[in-house]
C-alpha cells in the first residue's frame, strides 16, 4: 500500500508541475490589445444605415494599420450577422465572417494576400468570399493567381491603396468614434477631427 500511495503522490506532483508550467506559459504569452469603436455606417450604395459598437482585439503581431483595415472591411460589408473572426491568430477563421442561424457561412472576409489553395478552401466554405489586398503589389499578386481561380465564382478581390492603408492607421486609437460613408463607390472614413478618403480598386467582381 505504501508503494501505491507513493506512486499516486508522485503522479499528482507531476500533474501539478505540468499545470503550473502551462499557467506560467499562458501568463508569459503576449496578450491582445483591446480597441473599442463606435462605428456609424452610411452606405448609400447598399441602402444600409446602422450603428455598431465594436470591440476589436489587436493581436500582438498585428499593426494598427491592419486593425483599421479590419474595421474598414466591417463597414464595407456591414450586416447584422457580421462578426470578427480570429483571423491572424487562427488559420481556419477569416478576419470577418457572417453566419446564418444554422451556422452556415454566408460571407468570408480576409485581409491580405492568401495563396490560391487557401482561397479555394474559403470559397468552398462560404457563399461569398471577399479579399482585401493591401500592399503596393496587389495587382501583381492577383495576376499571378487569377488563372488558378477561374472556378471560384463566389470570389471578390479588392485592392486597398497603400496611401489609404497608411492614412487609416493614423486614425487608430484605443477608443474611437468613426463614421464611414459609401456613395457611388467612394469611401470616406471620418473621426470628429479627421477624414480619410479610401481608394479601392476592384480586381475581381463576384
Amino acid at each position: 500500500m505504501a508503494v501505491v500511495a507513493a506512486a499516486v503522490a508522485a503522479a499528482r506532483r507531476r500533474v501539478d508541475a505540468g499545470a503550473e508550467a502551462c499557467e506560467r506559459e499562458r501568463m508569459a504569452a503576449p496578450r491582445a490589445t483591446v480597441y473599442k469603436a463606435q462605428l456609424n455606417v452610411t452606405d448609400i450604395d447598399r441602402n444600409h444605415y446602422a450603428d455598431y459598437p465594436l470591440t476589436i482585439a489587436c493581436h500582438p503581431s498585428e499593426t494598427e494599420e491592419r486593425l483599421m483595415l479590419r474595421v474598414l472591411a466591417f463597414a464595407l460589408n456591414a450586416r447584422e450577422e457580421l462578426a470578427f473572426g480570429k483571423g491572424i491568430s487562427e488559420e481556419d477563421e477569416p478576419d470577418l465572417w457572417a453566419k446564418d442561424l444554422t451556422g452556415a457561412v454566408l460571407l468570408w472576409v480576409e485581409i491580405g494576400h492568401p495563396d490560391d489553395r487557401a482561397i479555394m478552401r474559403a470559397c468552398g466554405k462560404s457563399e461569398q468570399v471577399v479579399i482585401y489586398a493591401t500592399n503596393a503589389n496587389a495587382a501583381q499578386w492577383w495576376a499571378s493567381l487569377e488563372h488558378k481561380l477561374t472556378r471560384a465564382k463566389n470570389l471578390r478581390v479588392v485592392a486597398v491603396s497603400p496611401e489609404s492603408r497608411e492614412a487609416l492607421g493614423k486614425l487608430a486609437a484605443r477608443s474611437m468614434d468613426l463614421a464611414v460613408t459609401i456613395q457611388d463607390g467612394d469611401v470616406w472614413v471620418r473621426t470628429p477631427s479627421e477624414s480619410v478618403q479610401v481608394t479601392l480598386t476592384e480586381l475581381r467582381a463576384s
